[in-house]
C-alpha cells in the first residue's frame, strides 16, 4: 500500500508529520507484507509515479477533500509524528479514521 505524508524534512530520521498547510516535502511510503519497503519524496503531493491509497494527517480538522475526491483513504495520526512511529501505528491499526 502506498501512503502519503505531509512532512517537514526529507531526512527520514528527523522528519515529522505536519499539517497540510505547513508541508515542506511530501513523503510516499510503500508498505508491503508488514514492513516499510520504499520511501519517496516530492515537492508536490501529486509528484509521485505511483498513486497513493491513503494519506495520513495530524488531526481531524485538516482540509482533506482533495484526497477524498481522489478516492484516497484518510487516516489521522493524533500523536505519532515520526515515520517510524507512523509505520508502526499503521501496521498495528492504531491510526484513526477521519471524524467528520
Amino acid at each position: 500500500m502506498y501512503i502519503t505524508l505531509p512532512m517537514d524534512d526529507e531526512d527520514v530520521e528527523v522528519a515529522s508529520l505536519v499539517k497540510i498547510d505547513d508541508v515542506k516535502i511530501w513523503v510516499q511510503l510503500l508498505i508491503e507484507d508488514g514492513r516499510l519497503v520504499e520511501v519517496n519524496h516530492s515537492n508536490e503531493q501529486r509528484g509521485f509515479a505511483k498513486f497513493s491509497d491513503a494519506v495520513i494527517v495530524t488531526n481531524d480538522n485538516e482540509y482533506v477533500w482533495p484526497f477524498m475526491e481522489l478516492g484516497m483513504m484518510v487516516l489521522v495520526a493524533h500523536t505519532q509524528r515520526s515515520i517510524e512511529n507512523i509505520v508502526e501505528a499503521y501496521l498495528f491499526k492504531e491510526l484513526h479514521d477521519l471524524a467528520y
